[in-house]
């Protein structure tokens, strides 16, 4: 056995061969970060191979090689699917339609529709109460002494950001609902749930979010409103109006984009602070700007672990041939720990700067919300250190169920008050 091997924790095959990328429960077994150690010093462009009626595909691993592919539309393409889930499928029903499945010129079209919308100035007073509400929350947190920080505390804000911007109506019915959905449509809290059983609940719950969003365009139509649907419904390409589909894809890429990922890092904030106790003392202290400790933890968590690509034409990838039609993953939480790109991966430094991460993508389909999901990161830190003065982890964090996303869907916590 090579010392490479010898060094890889217990549980994690010896056969890369064993992998299975696709499965969840690869990422509830291992750790994570040692699959990508080592995909990335013996195979970082690695065969995933095919299981279960399923295609293979590959992965990459390494830095360079994810953004390098994330910004070469010549030899890759979105339009079959950005996510394992479509692309395993066989397509996404949204292509041409949805942004983060469209191409070339449709795609900076429809993006021209929403950065009016996403830009920094359109967005401050979103950011406002943004930093109101995580205020709030962390504050009845500390206030009731133990919780779980995941749903007493983080979930609520990303939801209700994104839904203030939609338009989605206030009130716990709706809003609660949608959040519902949210997760389980790319992940479940049930580690124990059947393969088949979560998929048709995420299927079911992906259609709901579509139903619950036409019938919103619909009253948009008879009620123009002054938010990013009254936008989209006032929107023409060429000449020709967005129509009700175009609009509802969209709706459901929002909401999943700027829920799932921003509520996962922000919860994934307090078990990193634990973590490194140090690193949350000098925070605390205005010994580290809050800008970088976002991008930091940004890097560290990294929700959304891979996004897919489909090969247009052959193309060869550290001398390794893929050939057209092949699907392409590029795993960010690999990335945001290579060796070659970031000084100490495995360590939280607050301070990293600069910090290249990979979390928010890359090229043409770089996140449209990420000065959002910056900010309410940001929110979430600056009220940590205003109103906690220790934190404790009473229970073992639940994981989410997922082979796209990665935190943690229960954390037990006791907040201790300045």
């Amino acid at each position: 056995m090579t010392e490479l091997a010898a060094g890889i924790p217990a549980g994690l095959p010896v056969d890369l061969g064993a992998l299975d990328l696709a499965d969840p429960r690869t990422f509830r077994a291992h750790d994570q970060y040692a699959i990508w150690r080592r995909l990335r010093a013996e195979a970082p462009v690695f065969w995933n191979a095919p299981r279960g009626g399923r295609p293979g595909f590959w992965a990459l691993t390494r830095y360079d090689d994810i953004m390098a592919v994330y910004k070469d539309d010549d030899h890759f393409t979105s339009e079959r699917g950005n996510v394992l889930t479509t692309l395993l499928a066989g397509g996404d029903s949204a292509a041409g339609r949805m942004l983060a499945v469209t191409d070339g010129k449709r795609h900076q079209d429809l993006r021209n529709v929403f950065l009016k919308a996403f830009s920094p100035r359109a967005l401050s007073y979103v950011a406002e109460r943004v930093r109101e509400n995580t205020r709030a929350r962390v504050r009845a947190g500390v206030e009731m002494g133990a919780c779980d920080f995941a749903r007493d505390v983080a979930e609520k804000i990303p939801i209700n950001t994104i839904c203030d911007l939609l338009g989605v109506p206030e009130g716990d019915e709706h809003r609660d609902h949608l959040l519902d959905l949210t997760k389980t449509a790319l992940s479940s809290d049930e580690v124990d749930a059947d393969d088949e059983d979560a998929a048709e609940a995420s299927l079911e719950a992906r259609n709901e979010i579509l139903m619950y969003f036409d019938d919103l365009v619909t009253e948009h139509r008879r009620t123009p409103k002054d938010d990013v649907i009254g936008a989209m419904v006032a929107s023409s390409i060429d000449g020709v109006p967005l129509t009700d589909d175009d609009i509802v894809f969209n709706c459901y890429s929002l909401i999943i984009g700027g829920d799932e990922t921003s509520r996962l890092t922000m919860i994934g904030t307090v078990p990193a602070m634990v973590g490194h106790p140090e690193q949350w003392a000098a925070y605390r202290a205005g010994e580290i700007e809050t800008k970088t400790a976002v991008e930091e933890i940004l890097r560290w968590v990294s929700p959304a672990m891979h996004f897919g690509r489909s090969a247009l034409k052959d193309v060869t990838v550290r001398g390794t041939k893929i050939a057209a039609g092949d699907i392409v993953t590029l795993w960010n939480s690999s990335a945001n720990r290579d060796e070659d790109v970031f000084d100490g991966p495995e360590r939280l430094d607050l301070r990293r700067f600069p910090n290249r991460h990979a979390t928010f993508g890359y090229g043409p389909h770089f996140c449209l919300g990420a000065y959002l999901g910056r900010t309410e990161v940001g929110a979430m830190l600056e009220a940590l250190r205003e109103f906690v003065a220790e934190m404790h982890i009473t229970a073992e964090p639940e994981p989410v169920h997922s082979n796209l996303l990665s935190g943690i869907s229960s954390l037990q916590v006791k907040l201790l008050p300045t």
